[in-house]
């Protein structure tokens, strides 16, 4: 049986409001993530991600409070990221009422983390997220990024991939940082490089512009699908991105 596609829409917080920008810059302000997750709940999204985007670079950890007001407003799955540095933070963030929970910076810098946190809480707990952006040089084309795609992790993005699925992460948010806020579609090529190589779900991230640009995107080998800026400034809505999947042959929820 062919698992549904999901349509997840994703908070970018910072200061306590949902931002967007291009390429992780000229931020604006996109409105209040409990009032937008109550929306993206009622519309049908099938899980919502709320990344603390300053978390990380501010070297401080997830804004609790508005993950439990978040929690308490959704019922559907709730994956937090952005300074989750250790064990305990992910314990904090499921108590608050996380069901999955986002690694990035922290697992680049020690990797271990992701095995360390699925012997804990089990795999589909953890969510790797890969900041990615072509790079000449790397084995495959693409390298990881960090700080919100400001700096070169100096590794491979591809054999960081496979290297997460073998540590336990369950899942991999594989954001592109090229694409990321231009609209134009997802990064299909580092798609099918990263899907080629692992065997656990992967999410793409980076580029949505238009109904018609998701189902390439679960055709370059995605489980599930994600967008911030078009969803929040209303220029689709999850019910149009679900028609357009089903439309080309990929079953929805």
């Amino acid at each position: 049986m062919t698992l549904a596609v999901r349509v997840i829409p994703c908070l970018d917080v910072d200061g306590g409001r949902v931002v967007k920008g291009i390429n992780f810059e000229n931020l604006r302000d996109a409105g209040d993530p409990v009032e937008l997750a109550k929306v993206y709940d009622r519309e049908g999204a099938d899980e919502l991600t709320f990344l603390d985007i300053s978390a990380s670079s501010d070297a401080r950890g997830t804004t609790m409070e508005i993950v439990s007001k978040v929690a308490e407003e959704v019922f559907i799955p709730l994956t937090v990221g952005g300074g989750v540095r250790a064990v305990a933070d992910v314990d904090r963030l499921l108590r608050a009422g996380a069901d999955k929970v986002g690694v990035n910076t922290a697992a680049i810098t020690r990797p271990e983390l992701i095995a360390e946190i699925a012997d804990r809480f089990g795999s589909q707990v953890l969510v790797l997220s890969v900041d990615a952006r072509r790079a000449a040089g790397t084995a495959s084309g693409f390298e990881v990024t960090t700080h919100g795609g400001r700096q070169s992790a100096g590794i491979d993005a591809v054999e960081w991939a496979i290297r997460a699925a073998e540590l336990g992460a369950g899942e991999i948010l594989l954001n592109s940082m090229d694409a990321d806020g231009t609209r134009d579609g997802f990064d299909l090529e580092m798609l099918r490089a990263v899907r080629a190589e692992v065997s656990i779900p992967v999410i793409a991230s980076g580029g949505a512009g238009a109904a018609e640009h998701f189902a390439p995107a679960v055709d370059a080998g995605a489980d599930a699908v994600l967008a911030a800026s078009v969803f929040h400034f209303g220029t689709l809505r999850i019910g149009e991105v679900k028609s357009a999947l089903a439309g080309a042959g990929h079953p929805v929820r």
